[in-house]
């Protein structure tokens, strides 16, 4: 099985890039959500980790998002106990895929929680900063202040390009995010 990671920027089309693939993708974001939703375990950790503001299930992401602003440190202590989760969870799509010839990491950490393999092919999604700014001001949820926070926590995009065996310049456009993942899958198969 070849495990490609996709990393870029937040709002640089990751998601997007990683489904354009057309194979199975784990997403961390996704999986994220549901535990919010769903998971009263992940509920009752982070109430009695933050009980002054994660106080109803399920979880309501405003709460998440207001812990987070209130003080740093409590990103670190969600970061803690939602990360062991998803770790989880992708380890249950990995054995549910072993079969497949490949499977799509959309893992918005990869790297900084050192979630990769040493044979895990990279791909960087590279968009311009202009067409970030204008996707992440149309999302319902957008919080400048947040976004700087996450921002913060993640390697540089220069580091993450280094890292990475290929960029994707993602112009929002479908045909040319197409031919560009064609010409990689030709590459790695």
């Amino acid at each position: 099985m070849i495990r490609i990671g996709i990393l870029g920027n937040i709002g640089s089309g990751k998601s997007y890039i990683a489904n354009s693939f057309g194979y199975p993708v784990f997403n961390a974001d996704y999986e994220v959500s549901k535990l919010y939703k769903k998971n009263i375990k992940i509920f009752k950790k982070l109430n009695k980790a933050l009980p002054k503001y994660i106080s109803k299930f399920p979880i309501d992401k405003k709460e998440i998002s207001y812990a987070i602003l209130s003080n740093k440190n409590n990103l670190k202590k969600i970061i803690k106990i939602i990360h062991k989760e998803v770790r989880k969870k992708m380890n249950i799509f990995l054995k549910k895929n072993k079969n497949k010839k490949i499977v799509i990491l959309d893992i918005p950490l990869l790297l900084e929680n050192k979630i990769n393999t040493k044979k895990d092919i990279l791909v960087f999604v590279d968009s311009k900063k202009i067409d970030i700014e204008k996707r992440l001001v149309k999302r319902r949820n957008f919080n400048r202040k947040l976004l700087n926070i996450f921002k913060k926590i993640q390697f540089s995009s220069i580091y993450k390009k280094k890292k990475s065996n290929f960029v994707i310049k993602n112009d929002f456009k479908n045909q040319s995010v197409r031919n560009e993942i064609k010409n990689i899958l030709e590459k790695i198969l």
